[in-house]
């Protein structure tokens, strides 16, 4: 799976070539240094020849990095119409291993395009990163991993265990179906243009034994009501879907706080209450 990077011309003259700048209304900012994407890219294999989606490649500095691992496809999904020209010089290079799917993200059929053995990985566009994270962890289609760059606030809120600031219905959400963790931490200064904080990469793997579709759908009621009204008692909280009631018959705690409980703890409310 042969691809040389090094042939094209580098991401900052392909910028300049086709006249394109990042946009705001898009929560555009480039990596383009190809050392920190090579870095991403080994941190999210291997991949054993199986399709990778990217979303917002932008001039495509993420895209050329995976073109160069193991990945049989890469299936990059871009919204800005304007970066079409410039990918598709990187899929001219690609030898048919690079596929380019113009539209929105968030609407996108992942299961047609990658089939069920695919991976995720991508510098979010910041304005849907969240989304996108909830799209893949609860949706039909289930990635075998995801290696995402978000926000560093949204990261650690990802991957932040019970009683810290962080912790809240993201990251019990994404702990309760995969493996998560903070692999990479990137200063503002990494991106163009910088943005006004810090990024860091968040790898998730799925957990074998993770909870079926309906326990999830459960557990996203569940975790709104009760983080919802954080500072409330679960009693409280959680009284539109079952308050005390369902503390007790969960083993839980129905005075503690949604901070204090752990992942295992939000599976079981959610299973009483799902019946």
């Amino acid at each position: 799976m042969s691809f040389d990077a090094a042939a094209l011309p580098p991401l900052r003259e392909a910028l300049e070539a086709h006249g394109l700048m990042a946009r705001k209304s898009f929560g555009q900012h480039f990596l383009l240094d190809l050392n920190v994407t090579r870095k991403i890219a080994r941190l999210a294999g291997p991949f054993n020849g199986e399709t990778v989606i990217e979303v917002g490649p932008g001039p495509g500095g993420l895209t050329r990095a995976l073109l160069e691992t193991d990945a049989g496809r890469v299936v990059v999904i871009e919204k800005d119409g304007r970066f079409i020209p410039l990918l598709q010089e990187v899929a001219d290079a690609a030898a048919g291993r690079l596929q380019i799917v113009e539209g929105d993200a968030l609407e996108a059929d992942e299961a047609a395009l990658a089939g069920s053995a695919g991976h995720v990985v991508s510098n979010l566009p910041y304005n849907v990163g969240t989304p996108l994270l909830i799209k893949w962890l609860t949706g039909p289609w289930r990635p075998r991993s995801m290696t995402l760059m978000f926000q560093k606030e949204v990261a650690d809120r990802i991957a932040a265990r019970p009683g810290s600031s962080g912790y809240g219905r993201l990251g019990v959400i994404a702990q309760a179906v995969c493996e998560a963790r903070v692999v990479m931490d990137l200063p503002a200064r990494a991106f163009t243009p910088p943005p006004k904080v810090a990024s860091a990469v968040v790898r998730l793997d799925p957990r074998p034994d993770g909870p079926a579709p309906a326990l999830v759908a459960s557990l996203e009621k569940v975790t709104a009501a009760a983080f919802g009204q954080r500072r409330k008692m679960l009693r409280s909280s959680l009284k539109a879907v079952g308050g005390e009631a369902l503390c007790e018959q969960a083993g839980i705690d129905p005075t503690a706080r949604a901070e204090e409980i752990d992942v295992a703890g939000f599976l079981r409310l959610a299973a009483v209450r799902r019946g």
